[in-house]
């Protein structure tokens, strides 16, 4: 079985939450600890609860150029659920360095993500057969932004670059437990 803990996303956060004295930036760092549980929970709710009420998101993916993140808390929600159905909701992001100051908090990860070959093939992934699973990679800068209320995120830009080469097929065998239980959940939500 691959080893794969989606506890990465929040561990070195809460390392740094223990490390940190300014009581702004720990209510920042406890509202990004609880987003990145809840992204892991796949809680649609919980990570809504997290952002203000008119969130602002920018996702910069490859060379593009162009600003593909949700804007407003309908288009953040949609997000959100598309993100959970879309089969790429297993993913563990441990923090390379983490930057707090009185209205950011900023990360950077190489993050793993197991996802289904239709999913790697439409990130951009040259897999070479979609009827499997793949462990992909790509590097990730992500900056949530606060207002005067610490407790809730004004949104995230999220900097996104990957090696298209960068996968490896797993074995059904090696698929850890956290996405074969995904994978049921999608199954049951997909059910007639």
């Amino acid at each position: 079985m691959v080893a794969f803990r989606q506890s990465t996303m929040w561990e070195g956060l809460e390392q740094r939450l223990a490390r940190t004295k300014d009581p702004r930036h720990r209510a920042m760092l406890e509202t990004v600890i609880e987003h990145a549980k809840a992204e892991a929970d796949r809680s649609v709710e919980r990570l809504m609860a997290t952002l203000v009420d008119d969130p602002q998101y920018h996702f910069w993916v490859g060379a593009t150029g162009r600003d593909a993140g949700p804007k407003g808390a309908e288009s953040v929600r949609s997000y959100y659920r598309d993100f959970v159905a879309g089969g790429g909701a297993v993913f563990e992001s441990p923090k390379d360095r983490i930057v707090v100051d009185d209205h950011n908090v900023v990360s950077e990860a190489e993050v793993r993500n197991i996802i289904p070959g239709p999913v790697a093939k439409r990130r951009g992934y040259r897999i070479p057969d979609e009827s499997g699973h793949y462990l992909v990679r790509f590097r990730n800068l992500v900056l949530f932004k606060f207002g005067d209320d610490p407790t809730r995120a004004l949104g995230e830009d999220s900097y996104t670059t990957f090696d298209p080469d960068a996968f490896e097929r797993l074995d059904d065998a090696d698929l850890p437990q956290a996405y074969l239980d995904y994978l049921a959940e999608l199954s049951v939500a997909t059910s007639p």
